[in-house]
């Protein structure tokens, strides 16, 4: 067979992903604080895009980003940018009040600072934790510098809880000591502060703090040793029976095990930063009708450059190159602004159609939740489910019943005979008001609750009751069981 190269013209159709596409895409999926980062990180880096000044009152319009203003026409800008004077320019810093003064000339006798200076320790770049605390006091210890190498280690080898993830085989190989050693120095760890630190599990811990009150031979220090499972339950009986104590001084042995000792000491020493939630959308109820509004604090109005545009009005005497970067980064800049409209254009109809499906939430609460699926609202509001899926996620919505998730308003159908179907979040909401109802000392078992709703012509299995408790995190009816 000849080989041989030949021309052949194809007609085919393809997806072709354009950046402004990916751009928007990217944009749409973005939560409230990542848009926030997004635009101060094109604000750097786009010199086409500035922010606008002179915008001081905008006028509402739900379907449109008020922070940002859409250029109309090709006329260029002005440029509002306030001229610096003099008399606006800051007082000179004297750096010594943040300075680490900490040398051998330190003297209590300098002048007292103002109340609300600021503080070195203001400027540390990493928060202590749990570890720096322990070496703290370590270096307060007596001990030679192979003993404190040891107990270096096992201060590392400690968890968020203040819990040892090692045995003291890894620790002799690790630091090359004997048991003796390695036990002695796992004793000088427990023995510092928090109490419970250093312990190898919660009995271990709890016995560690009784230690330390002096009641090592009490009755509680007996129950967080042997009878620890018993005391997650709440059995009195069988811990009485087990200790041979009375059952008076078995509920004070507990309480006083609950209000005085922590199972996790090294907790509070966790330096993990709490996420907060930022709604990006809140939906307020104004004269017994719901609005929504975008949540657009703190971003800035965004405009292209007016200097740039009238770089290029001025032709004479600009490079080919020049010209061609400041068309393409004016080109950039527009589409940044226009995939902005897009995204908050979308998102403020999405939450339009869920707030029309969901009315009912609003007013009456989570037991009012209908069933609902990303078609539903794409089918409504003429989009894509992929771009509904975008829309919905990470992101949150604040409402008179509080924050939640978009997502959480989309839910599968319990189906009901001859009734309308019902959102499995709903039946979710019922079985924890009953358990929120229910008589502490006798508590609704699984199969209680799934008698319950089927009064209400709620089918579901106890298996299925399980399922959805366990989902929001609600003990078993053993553990909720509490004494007359």
């Amino acid at each position: 067979m000849a080989l041989e190269l030949r021309q052949q013209l194809k007609l085919s159709q393809r997806l072709v992903m354009t950046p402004q596409l990916r751009l928007a895409i990217k944009l749409l999926q973005m939560n409230r604080l990542e848009l926030t980062d997004a635009l101060q990180a094109e604000i750097e880096q786009n010199p086409a895009l500035e922010e606008d000044f002179s915008v001081q009152e905008i006028q509402e319009n739900p379907y449109s980003l008020s922070s940002t203003t859409e250029q109309k026409g090709e006329a260029p800008e002005q440029d509002y940018t306030e001229r610096v004077s003099t008399g606006d320019t800051m007082p000179e810093t004297n750096w010594e009040d943040y300075a680490n003064n900490f040398d051998s000339n330190f003297s209590f006798s300098h002048e007292t600072p103002p109340a609300d200076a600021p503080s070195q320790f203001d400027f540390i770049s990493e928060k202590p934790g749990l570890l720096a605390y322990l070496q703290w006091q370590l270096a307060h210890c007596e001990l030679d510098p192979k003993e404190k190498e040891t107990a270096l280690f096992i201060a590392g080898n400690l968890n968020r809880y203040g819990f040892l993830e090692t045995t003291l085989e890894e620790i002799m190989a690790a630091t090359e000591c004997d048991h003796d050693s390695a036990e002695y120095l796992l004793e000088v760890i427990q023995d510092l502060d928090p109490p419970g630190i250093g312990a190898r599990d919660v009995s271990e811990s709890l016995f560690l703090q009784l230690e330390r009150m002096g009641m090592k031979d009490s009755l509680a220090a007996e129950i967080v040793q042997y009878h620890l499972n018993l005391l997650q339950t709440r059995n009195y009986k069988e811990i009485s029976k087990a200790t041979g104590a009375k059952r008076a001084d078995v509920i004070k042995a507990i309480d006083f095990i609950i209000a005085e000792l922590t199972p996790y000491p090294g907790l509070p020493y966790s330096t993990e930063d709490t996420n907060y939630i930022t709604p990006d959308i809140y939906v307020r109820k104004i004269d017994g009708e719901f609005v929504i509004h975008l949540n657009e604090e703190d971003i800035p109005n965004l405009k292209l450059s007016s200097q740039l545009q009238g770089m290029l009005d001025v032709e004479a005497g600009m490079e080919k190159e020049s010209k061609r970067y400041i068309k393409e980064k004016l080109k950039d800049a527009g589409w940044f602004i226009k995939s902005l409209h897009q995204r908050q254009r979308t998102i403020f109809k999405v939450m339009e159609s869920i707030l029309k499906f969901q009315r009912e939430f609003f007013e009456h609460g989570a037991t009012k939740l209908k069933p609902l699926i990303l078609r539903d609202v794409a089918e409504d509001i003429d989009m894509h489910e992929s771009t509904i899926s975008r829309v919905t996620s990470n992101k949150y919505v604040h409402t008179p019943l509080g924050i939640y998730e978009l997502k959480y308003f989309f839910s599968t159908a319990i189906p009901r005979d001859g009734r309308e179907d019902l959102a499995a979040e709903s039946i979710r909401e019922r079985i924890r008001q009953m358990i929120q109802a229910e008589d502490p000392c006798k508590p609704l078992s699984d199969n209680a609750i799934s008698e319950n709703l089927a009064k209400n012509n709620i089918q579901i299995a106890r298996r299925t009751v399980a399922k959805y408790r366990e989902q929001m995190k609600i003990l078993p009816v053993k553990h909720r069981r509490k004494p007359r």
